[in-house]
């Protein structure tokens, strides 16, 4: 498959969050656009309009007005970016990883990361920019305005960026005296980023974790089961299961791994969304984001 380099105007929409329709007004009357033309005269935008439109979108939602933009050249341009990104880490972080991701390139992707944990930690790293950035990412994806090599690119490396973190973690002493938790990923998973960032925040709680990873069948569970006897098990749905209900999983979840003592089973990921405990057994727990995940773990070494 080609790596999209090509954008139509709705592409531009889906990547810079600005309507199709004031695209079109800032490229006609300000110039601040150069599109391009297929033999078939139809218009498409390459990455380096791309790259100037998220640079625009940035100041405008700074509150710069777009006249006042479109009278600056690249220095300028950059030069002011530089200004509100020591006050607007975040967003400014995000627009430069989207662009890293464009281009392929570790380099600007490793520079904007080393800025960020000089004065954040590491979680508030993934919660304000590495979160958004993946939500932002597979919207891109279903819409088709990325290709899947640029969503692999950055999901590797966010990815290795939350393993070097938990290395980092297992040398820490652990507790002895609370479970172990056993993370996996149900069968067909395997978008595996959320299941080790939880990884991370069970080895900085201090609690021991059994990582299973992806694509796990309920099946192969149980032999974990035999060497600990007091376990929690931890799963991260994003895609599956797509042929059964969360109530089905469960239910299969306790007649393979339970076998009828209710074992506990936390259950995290988008396809929870919605989701009330009130259908679901006591030994199940929801968690829906970082936040409600700290504390659990909190509770729990309490």
């Amino acid at each position: 498959m080609h790596v999209k380099t090509k954008f139509s105007i709705k592409d531009l929409e889906h990547l810079s969050g600005v309507k199709a329709h004031t695209i079109r007004i800032w490229e006609k009357r300000y110039n601040l656009l150069q599109p391009h033309r297929t033999e078939t005269n139809i218009r498409y935008y390459d990455v380096e309009n791309l790259k100037r439109l998220l640079n625009i979108t940035f100041l405008y939602h700074e509150g710069i007005k777009i006249s006042k933009i479109a009278g600056y050249d690249s220095t300028q341009l950059k030069e002011t970016i530089d200004q509100f990104a020591e006050n607007r880490t975040e967003s400014h972080a995000i627009n430069a990883f989207k662009t890293a991701m464009f281009e392929f390139d570790v380099r600007a992707f490793s520079n904007t990361y080393q800025q960020l944990v000089k004065e954040r930690s590491f979680r508030a790293v993934f919660e304000h920019v590495f979160l958004p950035l993946l939500h932002d990412i597979g919207v891109l994806w279903q819409t088709g305005a990325i290709d899947p090599a640029h969503e692999r690119f950055i999901s590797e490396l966010i990815k290795q960026k939350v393993i070097l973190q938990i290395e980092a973690q297992q040398q820490l002493p652990k507790m002895v005296d609370k479970p172990v938790f056993c993370l996996y990923l149900p069968y067909g998973e395997i978008h595996e980023i959320g299941l080790l960032y939880t990884y991370y925040e069970l080895l900085n709680q201090g609690f021991s974790v059994v990582y299973l990873g992806a694509n796990i069948p309920t099946q192969s569970l149980p032999h974990v089961v035999k060497h600990y006897d007091s376990l929690v098990f931890v799963s991260y749905l994003t895609v599956q299961p797509q042929e059964q209900r969360i109530e089905d999983y469960v239910s299969d979840f306790n007649n393979e791994i339970a076998l009828g003592s209710h074992r506990k089973l936390w259950l995290m990921g988008g396809k929870i969304r919605g989701l009330s405990k009130r259908d679901f057994p006591k030994h199940l727990s929801l968690i829906h984001n970082v936040a409600e995940l700290e504390k659990k773990l909190e509770t729990l070494k309490k």
